[in-house]
């Protein structure tokens, strides 16, 4: 399969791509300002009730009128740009591979090699989020703004938590448990036991040479400490390359954020030592006395009863983070930024995914593509996306859709290929069509199930080994959620047969830990829940939940309210709408497919109006180490 790097298949189709759009974007980009400018955000609100003549009062009056004359002045130009762009969406490639080294080293920062498959398995960490990158005036609906200067610090925030310290803790005994505080989202602990990480690829950086290499392996595999605990932390190369002018004229207007743009590394930077009990050599080596909580806890990791796997509210996006799902990244131009930022990270990205115009999904015309955004540290083998035919209301403006992917993690000792199954969806979002939900998830299963036969198949003529399926993930926003009585149908849906949901009990029951995704817009200024910490506290107490996450609707509550300060009986911990699920159907005979750990990630904290959702799977294949 060619995976697709460019739009159009010739330079002559892509010139005049470029044309039209050079003629439709004045007017679209007025058009979007015009709108902006009549739908202020609770923070712009606060702003000019404190003082009614302020600046920014003075410039809307003033930019109004003036948008509305040039958008009328560029509307002819833009109908000329239109009838040339239009045509051409029939033959435009419905994704676009970003493929190419991002660094020295041919995986690049963040990318994972795909070396010898080992007996033991592995594990995998995946991530979704929905960043709600729509044109600005439209993100405004959902009370956010900027969204250039969002997807900007987007990217940053999942680079720098993707990329962040590895800490492992080597334990002497098993009842030696002071350090167990100290969670990390690639901490494990146990006796004589080390995290997933041993058991992912290994990372070459080359960027300075040999000696670099060796000293990052000795930080990894350091001996015990002689009080019985080790702790050893690698941390990655910063990135050489720094943002253009532009961008970062865009990163110091964040405005009331600001505190938090830089959240992930100023955290980072408190990970100090206590009453001289912890040393750090220049290799990053860590040698500690055994203390009680010396890190400041970015999520502390609970189990409950029976539960074979540890959870989480943190403030990180996990370490090594190898799959992460992204949707409603619907903005071109916010696409091109949040594209630049993870591929700092992320070897392999597809993007600006989906149809425009009238082909491929039905009659209605489709202003926006999917929105889906894939990126990935393992190299992308295959892929495909498939539009839903059957949306609906503004829905139906959007193409959106399924995108399937096939990833290679590894080679067996037989020479074959170890593959993964990765789907990022984004499903029809209006409130009381469940049926046409529906009908979506039967597409994207029956679409799966055609996308893993197809990509199987050998060339006509060659004779290869069959692949070794290790994981099949879906990923993304379903627009409904386990609690609310009006998504019965959904909940009962097939779809929970085939694959599992970490999260749920049962049709209408979710875990007693497991948390909404939906966050309250009105909610997204406030001091509690606009960086990464305050909101992670929020999350993990039940009156801030109650405060800020969307709960499923009451018959005592006004649909489309705010909920701040209702005193309403409220169902579950909100809308988990967010989903990972995994199936271990299709894997070899002895593999084995489990869920290590799962966080509700608050990284980007007034960003976006949606938690992200993490999990680490790890592949087990019943054979032992040689």
């Amino acid at each position: 399969m060619v995976l697709y790097s460019t739009p159009y298949s010739s330079t002559c189709l892509h010139f005049l791509d470029g044309l039209s759009w050079s003629l439709v974007f004045p007017c679209y980009w007025l058009l979007d300002r015009l709108l902006a400018s009549c739908v202020p955000t609770s923070l712009e609100k606060r702003q000019r009730s404190q003082d009614p003549c302020s600046f920014l009062t003075l410039c809307v009056l003033i930019s109004v009128p003036l948008y509305l004359l040039l958008f009328l002045a560029s509307l002819p130009f833009a109908l000329l740009g239109f009838i040339i762009w239009a045509p051409l969406q029939a033959v435009r490639q419905p994704y676009l591979s970003l493929l190419e080294d991002c660094g020295p080293s041919s995986a690049g920062p963040g990318g994972a090699g795909t070396g010898e498959w080992r007996p033991q398995g592995r594990s995998f960490c995946f991530c979704s989020a929905n960043v709600c990158l729509l044109p600005d005036s439209l993100a405004r609906f959902n009370n956010l703004s900027n969204t250039h200067r969002r997807a900007l610090e987007v990217g940053k925030r999942i680079r720098n938590g993707a990329s962040r310290p590895q800490i492992k803790i080597y334990i002497d005994s098993p009842t030696n448990t002071s350090i167990s505080a100290a969670s990390f989202s690639s901490l494990a602990t146990g006796f004589r036991r080390t995290s997933s990480l041993d058991q992912r690829p290994d990372q070459t950086h080359t960027t300075n040479g040999p000696a670099e290499t060796e000293q990052h392996r000795a930080s990894v595999d350091c001996p015990l400490h002689t009080s019985g605990v080790q702790i050893s932390i690698s941390a990655p190369e910063p990135d050489p390359q720094e943002e253009d002018t532009a961008e970062t004229g865009n990163h110091r207007e964040a405005g009331g954020d600001t505190g938090s743009m830089t959240a992930s590394r100023e955290s980072l930077a408190r990970y100090h030592a206590c009453d001289g009990g912890i040393g750090i050599s220049s290799n990053n080596t860590l040698s500690h006395v055994p203390r009680t909580s010396i890190f400041k806890r970015p999520g502390r990791k609970r189990r409950h009863g029976d539960e074979t796997f540890d959870h989480e509210v943190s403030a990180f996006f996990p370490a090594n983070l190898d799959f992460m799902a992204l949707q409603e990244v619907f903005d071109h131009g916010a696409t091109s930024r949040l594209r630049r930022q993870l591929h700092r990270y992320f070897p392999y990205v597809l993007s600006d995914v989906g149809r425009y115009g009238w082909r491929g999904c039905c009659s209605r015309f489709k202003f926006l593509n999917s929105g889906l955004l894939l990126a990935s540290r393992y190299p992308i083998l295959d892929a495909r996306f498939e539009c839903y035919p059957n949306g609906r209301g503004e829905d139906a403006l959007a193409a959106k859709g399924a995108l399937f992917a096939k990833v290679h993690v590894g080679t067996s000792h037989q020479e074959q290929r170890v593959v993964g199954y990765i789907t990022c969806t984004h499903l029809h979002a209006i409130e009381g069509d469940a049926a046409v939900r529906c009908e979506q998830l039967d597409l994207l299963l029956q679409w799966g199930a055609e996308f893993r036969q197809s990509s199987c198949q050998s060339p006509e003529g060659e004779k290869v080994l069959e692949d070794l399926v290790a994981f099949d993930v879906i990923l993304g926003d379903l627009n409904f959620d386990n609690c609310s009585s009006e998504d019965k149908l959904e909940q009962q849906h097939a779809l929970f047969t085939q694959y599992k949901d970490p999260c749920r009990l049962g049709p209408g029951e979710d875990k007693p830990w497991a948390l909404g995704t939906l966050l309250d817009p009105s909610g997204l200024y406030d001091e509690d829940a606009s960086s990464p910490e305050s909101l992670q506290k929020v999350m993990e107490n039940e009156d801030g939940r109650k405060e800020y996450l969307v709960f499923p609707p009451s018959k005592n509550q006004c649909p489309g309210g705010s909920q701040k300060g209702r005193k309403i009986p409220l169902k579950g911990n909100g809308r988990r709408i967010d989903y990972i699920l995994y199936s271990d159907e299709g894997l070899q005979p002895d593999w084995k497919l489990d869920i290590e750990e799962f966080s509700f990630v608050t990284q980007l904290a007034g960003l976006t109006d949606h938690l992200s959702v993490a999990a680490r799977l790890a592949v087990s294949t019943g054979e032992e180490e040689p």
